[in-house]
C-alpha cells in the first residue's frame, strides 16, 4: 500500500466544486466525505496544564513528571500531523472537535484539546474561514462533540464566536435530506456546525448532535473495528441524519504502556493502516452506504483521495440505471 503524504500541495482543495452535476444534486448524506479524528491536535503545548479530559491518575503522573510525562502524552495525544490548511487542501471536510477552557485562566477563552491544550479555537476557525473564502464551493462539517471545564458563559462565548467568524457561511438547521451541494452553493453557505450541548438549542445555525451520529468502536483490534463499522452501517438511520464511520483504533492503558516510547502513530496506527484502508477502499456511498469516514493521521495514506474517489461508484450506478 502506498503511503504518500496527502497534505502536500492543494491536491483536493476544490474537490466538492469539481464533482459532476449528478453528484452535486444528491443529498450530502449520500456522498463519501473524508474526515479527521481529533482534528486539531497537530500542535499541543507541553508547558500548559494537562487537560481536564484526562483521568485523575494521568493528571497525577503529569504533576510528578511535569514536562517529561507531557512529552509521553504528546505521543499519544497527537492524532493528526497536518495543520488545518493542509487538511483542507488534502480534501478533509469533516472535523471532529473537542474543546475546553483552561481552568483558572481569567476570561472565556476556549482551546482545542486532546489530553494537552492546543490552539485557541478562534485561530483554528479563522484558518478554516480563510480557506473557505478562497474555495467558495467547498463545504465543511464542524462537529463540536466534547466540552470540558465549560460553563454557560463559555458556551455563549463559543457559539457567538462561531457566528462572528463564519457569518452568512453558516447553514441553518433543516431537513438533512434537503442539503445538497447545489442547495448550499445557491445560498452561499459552506459551514454546517453540530453542537452537542443544550446551550445551542433554538439557535438556527447550530445543528443538534443527533443529526450526526458517530458510533465509536473503542477497540485496539482492527478486525473488531471492521466488524463494528459494518454493523453500524447496516443500522444507519434511513432518515434525518448524516453518518460518521470512525475508522480509528483507540489505545488502552496497557497499549500506552507497551508503546510508551513509540506513541500512537508508530505502535497502533501504522501497523494496522493496511487493514483499515482495505475496508475503506471496498465501501460505496449512497443509500445504506458510507457517508463521512474519519481516520487518524490522515497524511499517512492517500486517505482523502481514496474516500473522495468512492463517489465515482455513484456515477457508475446511475449509468447502469439509465441503460
Amino acid at each position: 500500500m502506498r503511503t504518500r503524504p496527502a497534505g502536500i500541495g492543494s491536491f483536493n482543495a476544490d474537490w466538492m466544486g469539481s464533482l459532476p452535476s449528478k453528484l452535486s444534486a444528491m443529498p450530502l448524506k449520500h456522498l463519501a466525505v473524508p474526515g479527521s479524528h481529533d482534528s486539531f491536535t497537530f500542535w499541543v503545548d507541553v508547558h500548559a496544564p494537562v487537560g481536564p479530559d484526562q483521568k485523575a491518575y494521568v493528571k497525577y503522573l503529569a504533576t510528578i513528571f511535569s514536562v517529561l510525562a507531557k512529552k509521553v502524552m504528546v505521543k499519544w495525544s497527537m492524532t493528526q500531523n497536518l495543520t488545518f490548511k493542509e487538511q483542507l487542501d488534502a480534501g478533509i471536510r469533516y472535523f471532529d472537535l473537542r474543546v475546553s477552557s483552561k481552568p483558572g485562566e481569567p476570561g472565556n477563552e476556549i482551546y482545542f484539546i486532546h489530553g494537552l491544550f492546543g490552539h485557541k479555537v478562534r485561530d483554528g476557525l479563522s484558518e478554516i474561514n480563510y480557506f473557505l473564502g478562497r474555495h467558495r464551493k467547498e463545504v465543511v462539517f464542524l462537529d463540536f462533540n466534547h466540552y470540558y471545564a465549560m460553563d454557560t458563559e463559555h458556551h455563549v462565548y463559543l457559539i457567538s464566536m462561531l457566528q462572528e467568524v463564519f457569518g452568512g457561511k453558516l447553514c441553518n438547521n433543516c431537513a438533512v435530506e434537503s442539503i445538497t451541494l447545489d442547495y448550499l452553493w445557491e445560498k452561499k453557505q459552506q459551514v454546517i456546525v453540530f453542537y452537542h450541548h443544550p446551550s445551542a438549542q433554538g439557535i438556527p445555525v447550530m445543528w443538534p448532535g443527533n443529526k450526526i451520529p458517530a458510533p465509536w468502536a473503542n477497540t485496539t483490534e482492527p478486525n473488531k473495528l471492521i466488524q463494528f463499522l459494518e454493523t453500524t452501517l447496516q443500522e444507519r438511520a434511513k432518515q434525518g441524519s448524516f453518518h460518521v464511520s470512525q475508522a480509528i483504533l483507540t489505545p488502552r492503558v496497557n497499549t500506552v504502556a507497551k508503546g510508551l516510547v513509540w506513541g500512537l502513530r508508530n505502535y497502533l496506527v501504522e501497523r494496522n493502516l493496511p487493514t483499515i484502508m482495505s475496508w475503506v477502499e471496498a465501501q460505496r456511498p449512497g443509500v445504506d452506504g458510507v457517508n463521512i469516514i474519519t481516520s487518524d493521521f490522515v497524511e499517512l495514506t492517500d486517505f482523502a483521495n481514496i474516500v473522495i474517489k468512492l463517489n465515482n461508484r455513484l456515477l457508475s450506478e446511475q449509468d447502469r440505471k439509465a441503460r
